[in-house]
């Protein structure tokens, strides 16, 4: 891997610069929250890397988790993502994701975010994998997401001291390191039409989402390639839980169609996953069946794929008939419909695929990163509120508490300027020979998919960091002058960490099973820690994780 902390050589004295109190990377539910928690009581920067509604979180079919039925409880919700994070949950963030949370969508309510709604007018709670209560709003059945990000959206506009800029990609966070310290001081960015400008900010927050691009089955838009992880890797912030992707279980699998996620919600209502012969492949499992959590759910059909050699399994949602499905989940209907399936008849042919990053910038429960003037929150982030596996339909939740959490604790910093100063970055030019960008990239996800997927072993991830080194040498020593290349290069940074991530925990739990090592042990109950200047991961017990504060290391 490279020891380069910056991707491009530059002089800051020749390039535009730009002056605000806080530049948040990413647009999504974290970015806009925290934007909008900021308000009009500081002059913000958002940037997103495509257009404004391009995230996970415009995407996501799923739910948001909240315990609002008077006859749902907070412990209820608290144990439901104790349980499914198989140990790794840090206590106090998760007491907080669901006390806040509930708050938080109340909010969201009084903002104008239109839901499903009962008989009598209430919000609708659906039940997803998991939970063992129905606490699970959605809009239209499956389009939470999509009016999540245009609430969000919608109020992030009106504010007067919020600038938007769209399609324009962070390559790097600037780091002060005069005087002996360390802060960050703002960002390296790059617009299509304005070419390279630096923003300075006494505050930088990454939301950047996830890296599922990483992998070549995965539910994610092209657009989440890590780099939020891979900048704070760059920067000196330390990042935890890199071996946990989550895969989610049923996205459609149809040759040559995109991944699109079949809802969890669609099992909610009481689909089952099945084989060819119609016998279900969770009888036996697990109590909740085709409603176990997501690595387990997954794991079963990866192991059955395996043993029967076929290339799928089948959600069966007939029951539903085809009215009640088309009313219940109308843009699953429709997209279905282009594929010649109509979910009331057929059964949907699904597989699983990389989802949600669990891993990602360590925080403490405030955005706090160990990097003074570094804030992260969202899927960029790891406070240890999932542990090793995300409950469903709590990651919408993550964006909105952490998100609102960072803005406040951001305004109670009330960071120093560091900026501006002068950086002159140059980088050796290499010789070696052409490597075509678009291959690597997809070498590099097949590879990860077959050797780092969901389930992994030794020898083979081994086999995998000598494709790294392979990599590495055409394209981590060179400078791209566009997103396409630094995506490769962030892909590249994030996936070999994740791979040593895996290989060192040496142990089953959660998203990460290992063949080699298929039990889990109680002494591995805790988080590796990476940093670039760290020969070696560090260690954390579960209940200390989430306690760093600024200036600690």
């Amino acid at each position: 891997m490279s020891d380069r902390q910056l991707l491009i050589p530059f002089r800051s004295n020749l390039l535009p610069q730009i002056f605000c109190d806080t530049v948040v990377v990413g647009s999504g539910v974290a970015g806009l929250r925290t934007a909008i928690g900021l308000g009009d009581r500081s002059d913000v920067i958002l940037l997103a890397k495509e257009a404004l509604d391009l995230s996970n979180t415009s995407w996501a079919q799923g739910g948001i988790a909240a315990a609002l039925s008077p006859d749902d409880t907070i412990d209820g919700h608290v144990n439901d993502t104790l349980e499914a994070g198989a140990g790794l949950c840090e206590p106090d963030p998760v007491r907080l994701l669901v006390q806040q949370g509930a708050d938080e969508v109340r909010r969201l309510l009084g903002w104008g975010m239109r839901v499903d709604r009962d008989n009598a007018g209430a919000p609708a709670l659906g039940l997803e994998g998991g939970h063992h209560h129905h606490r699970i709003l959605h809009t239209d059945g499956d389009a939470t997401g999509t009016e999540l990000a245009r609430c969000l959206i919608e109020r992030a506009r009106a504010l007067q001291r919020l600038r938007i800029f769209d399609r324009c990609f962070a390559l790097d966070v600037l780091v002060d390191r005069r005087r002996g310290q360390r802060r960050a001081a703002g960002v390296l960015s790059w617009h299509p039409r304005h070419g390279l400008q630096i923003i300075w900010a006494k505050a930088v927050v990454l939301a950047t989402g996830g890296c599922g691009q990483l992998w070549r089955e995965t539910s994610n838009p092209r657009v989440a390639t890590g780099d939020g992880v891979a900048m704070a890797w760059r920067a000196g912030a330390t990042l935890a839980d890199l071996e946990f992707m989550q895969f989610h279980p049923t996205t459609l699998y149809v040759a040559g169609a995109p991944r699109h996620l079949i809802s969890e919600a669609v099992r909610g209502e009481g689909a089952t996953l099945v084989d060819r012969q119609g016998r279900s492949i969770m009888d036996g499992v697990h109590a909740l069946g085709s409603l176990a959590t997501r690595d387990i759910v997954s794991r079963t059909i990866i192991r059955h794929l395996a043993s029967t050699g076929e290339s799928h399994v089948l959600l069966d949602a007939r029951a539903m008939g085809s009215d009640g499905f088309r009313t219940r989940f109308p843009g699953l209907a429709r997209m279905l419909g282009g594929y010649g399936l109509d979910a009331g008849r057929d059964l949907i042919p699904v597989h699983p695929a990389a989802h949600y990053f669990v891993g990602g910038v360590r925080t403490d429960m405030d955005g706090r990163t160990d990097l003074p003037g570094l804030y992260a929150c969202g899927e960029a982030a790891a406070t240890g509120v999932h542990g090793a596996n995300r409950l469903a339909s709590n990651s919408l939740l993550e964006g909105l508490v952490f998100g609102a959490r960072a803005a406040e604790a951001i305004l109670a910093d009330d960071s120093p300027q560091a900026g501006p100063f002068t950086i002159v970055h140059e980088v050796e030019a290499t010789e070696r020979g052409e490597l075509d960008l678009s291959d690597i990239r997809s070498s590099l996800r097949s590879a990860m998919w077959r050797n780092v997927g969901v389930e992994r072993s030794g020898a083979r991830m081994q086999d995998v960091l000598g494709m790294f080194d392979f990599w590495n040498r055409y394209a981590m020593e060179r400078v791209f002058d566009a997103p396409d290349g630094w995506e490769v290069q962030n892909l590249l940074t994030v996936g070999r960490l994740a791979t040593q991530a895996a290989l060192a925990r040496t142990e089953s739990r959660g998203t990460h099973a290992r063949s080699d090592f298929p039990d889990t042990s109680e002494a591995m109950a805790g988080h590796f820690l990476w940093r670039s200047d760290a020969a070696k991961p560090a260690w954390s017990p579960v209940g200390q994780l989430a306690c760093t504060r600024v200036g600690s290391t």
